[in-house]
């Protein structure tokens, strides 16, 4: 396979741009539509913008645009993340009028399509998952996390033992936000070692069943794309314990319709709806976390929450033992409407074939990478498998980072590097249900060559990437000498 080197040009900064003069818009003080703004709400003195025509602006962003990747361009192979094309249908139901236009303080009865289909969702989200009751307040994964750890915080203070039971165990394959949010709820997050096999035993958690142990965390299945497999003889321990049971869901796509967690003992867990129910995700937001509960845990849920009587729809404020509110409002109730439409589009059958295409494709992919890409853990994986650099580093002077940022070279989008940190040189793909075994070919080749290229020819992905906007930048400079703001040549 060739490059076809195409060219470049350097886009400067967008105040590099500016000429005096330069104007985009047409507004300015006499104008009706600003005179009538009062004095006290303008600026005493203007932000320094840079002075571009519209075309000036437009063109700049759009040619930054074509220096990005997109999943309309390509998939997005980063493990653990399950980045999936997002069906355009999504976003037309998440711009209806009827929801778009809705505002959070309407009174209820003016919304009642907008609870309806929250509480639908509500209870989607609790068939497919076992669970009693599902929250739609969380954010994000991470929001997810803090808010079930809060509910699990709340119960343990009910029994009185909140001054003794603060330990909660974190096995090395569960996902690195797992530490943050146990802190953050204070408690005291203990490692625990998943060995040689790749998944966590009974074994690995016996010497902490004490009057100390408040629960557990597990990412399942795991970061290493393994099935817990005895995540339910573990989840009986804990609670003879007096311990619960948190599952990180980041990963439900490779379970969904298979697996219900709240049916092997997990009592609570969050769904990234961003996630495996194909809602846009990427560089911040927009996302949703969603938490389900057992029914022992479901008077601690947050509010508000939608209650459904004599066909109408209600929202619940008050809420005794609640852990309060964690979202303005409803939650990002867009990210619902999508993920919604996903689902009701699917139906029951559809979302059973997506974990079984996902886990496919996965699996596809490792067959292909293994004869030339040396695997963390041989055990059986589902939707993501996780590669190694130590065998290629043996034989070649490249890396994990260089193969990655050779793949740029081709248009496609690098899998998850160096993470998680119990693999070395870690290379971790998932393709998701999304892409066709033509896409999968072409990446896999891909790799391939690169691979290849590290025994014949290695400067030249030493050196990569060649063929993009900007070239290889040094990112422990970069991350320590941040240049945040833009400082006009002298």
């Amino acid at each position: 396979m060739t490059l076809k080197r195409g060219h470049l040009r350097k886009e400067p900064a967008i105040f590099a741009k500016s000429k005096p003069g330069h104007s985009g818009y047409s507004l300015d003080r006499k104008t009706p539509e600003v005179s009538d703004i009062p004095e006290s709400y303008l600026r005493i003195k203007a932000p320094k913008l840079p002075e571009l025509s519209e075309v000036e602006v437009i063109r700049h962003y759009t040619r930054l645009s074509h220096w990005n990747h997109a999943i309309e361009l390509g998939s997005y192979p980063l493990g653990s993340c399950t980045m999936k094309y997002n069906p355009k249908i999504n976003e037309s139901m998440a711009r209806l009028p009827g929801f778009s236009r809705l505002h959070p303080l309407q009174d209820e009865s003016e919304m009642q399509g907008a609870l309806e289909l929250m509480y639908n969702l509500e209870k989607s989200l609790c068939s497919l998952s076992g669970f009693a009751r599902v929250t739609l307040q969380p954010s994000a994964g991470a929001n997810g996390e803090f808010t079930g750890l809060s509910i699990i915080r709340k119960a343990i203070m009910e029994k009185g033992e909140d001054k003794t039971r603060n330990i909660i165990l974190i096995p090395d394959t569960a996902h690195g936000t797992n530490p943050a949010s146990v802190v953050l709820n204070g408690f005291t997050p203990v490692g625990v070692s998943t060995g040689s096999h790749g998944f966590l035993t009974a074994e690995a958690v016996r010497p902490y069943l004490n009057e100390q142990l408040a629960g557990i965390m597990v990412t399942n299945p795991n970061t290493l794309g393994i099935y817990e497999r005895e995540l339910k003889d573990i989840a009986a321990l804990v609670h003879e314990a007096g311990g619960y049971v948190y599952m990180d869901g980041a990963n439900f796509n490779a379970i969904m319709g298979k697996v219900k967690p709240a049916q092997i003992g997990v009592d609570t867990m969050h769904f990234n709806l961003h996630k495996t129910f194909s809602t846009p995700h990427g560089g911040g937001g927009p996302g949703a976390g969603p938490v389900g509960v057992t029914r022992e845990l479901a008077k601690f849920l947050p509010v508000p929450v939608i209650e459904k009587s004599d066909n109408t729809y209600h929202i619940r404020y008050s809420s005794e033992k609640t852990v309060g509110k964690l979202h303005p409002f409803y939650g990002n109730f867009a990210v619902l409407v999508r993920a919604y439409a996903y689902i009701k589009e699917l139906g029951e059958q559809g979302l059973y074939t997506v974990t079984d295409r996902a886990v496919l494709n996965a699996r596809y992919v490792r067959v292909k990478l293994e004869p030339i890409l040396e695997l963390g853990y041989k055990e059986d994986t589902l939707h993501e498998a996780v590669f190694t650099d130590r065998t290629l580093k043996k034989e070649t002077t490249c890396s994990t980072m260089n193969v990655a940022k050779r793949m740029l070279d081709f248009g496609v989008h690098p899998p998850t590097v160096y993470f998680p940190l119990i693999v070395p040189g870690a290379f971790m793909v998932e393709p998701t249900e999304t892409e066709s075994k033509e896409d999968l070919d072409t990446l896999t080749e891909i790799i391939e060559n690169i691979i290849a290229e590290c025994k014949s020819e290695p400067e030249t992905v030493l050196n990569a990437p060649r063929n993009t906007g900007i070239g290889r930048l040094d990112e422990t400079w970069a991350a320590r000498k941040k240049i945040l703001r833009y400082t006009a040549p002298e």
